[in-house]
């Protein structure tokens, strides 16, 4: 059993930044990936990125690319989201969830955080 818990929400203006950690608890091997989903309201979760463990392997959606950066501790299990020139349209409740894929679907990951608030005001 994998536990997850994120910080580092609040309120920002747009063009701010804010980092979002996640950090894992019973974990006991270094496979896997850790991912970050979001989901405003009335929407859909959607990806925003994932990382392997190992640090090998990252991948962002769209909409992020260029702005948000992912990066883990492996000493301190925690991942990391660095999220810059944040917009409006960034504003939801940010997941970290973690699994033995690597992957973009929500579906393949079987731990999850409990959120936390990002709100970008114009």
């Amino acid at each position: 059993q994998v536990q997850l818990v994120e910080a580092g929400g609040g309120l920002v203006q747009a063009g701010g930044s804010l980092r979002l950690s996640c950090t894992a608890s019973g974990r006991t091997d270094s496979g896997g990936a850790v991912a970050w989903f979001r989901q405003a309201p009335g929407k859909e979760r959607e990806f925003v990125t994932a990382l392997t463990w190992s640090g090998d392997l990252t991948y962002y959606a769209d909409s992020v690319k260029g702005r948000f950066t992912v990066s883990r501790d492996n000493a301190e299990n925690t991942v990391f989201l660095q999220m810059n020139s944040l917009k409006p349209e960034d504003t939801a409740v940010y997941y970290c969830a973690a699994g033995r894929a690597y992957s973009t679907l929500k579906s393949l990951y079987p731990y999850w955080g409990q959120g936390t608030q990002v709100t970008v005001s114009a």
